[in-house]
């Protein structure tokens, strides 16, 4: 996770996000970087507009808190349906989102 935010602090920079440059971020935080884990970063990384990854992460849809309990079933049945609706609706992760 360590590199992902020294990956766009590098990127709120203006910096090259490099293995090297996200190793020295790392590095200055006192933090030991796993080599293949910055290795798919930078792949998942390659190419794609992190401004874009932001804002789609920044328009996710929030999760409720669960009913409190003894609140009536009747008000959980529609929160429990809406719920249903939005697992049909999520994908499978691909690119930087993956490797969370």
């Amino acid at each position: 996770m360590e590199s992902i935010y020294a990956a766009l602090l590098l990127h709120k920079a203006s910096k090259s996000i490099t293995e090297a440059a996200i190793e020295k971020v790392l590095k200055a935080a006192g933090v030991e970087a796993d080599k293949a884990q910055l290795s798919k970063l930078v792949a998942g990384l390659k190419d794609k507009n992190i401004d874009e990854i932001i804002a789609s992460a920044a328009a996710a849809p929030v999760m409720s808190a669960p009913a409190a309990a003894g609140a009536p079933a009747a008000a959980a049945e529609p929160a429990k349906a809406k719920k249903e609706e939005e697992e049909e609706e999520e994908e499978e992760p691909t690119g930087i989102g993956s490797l969370f």
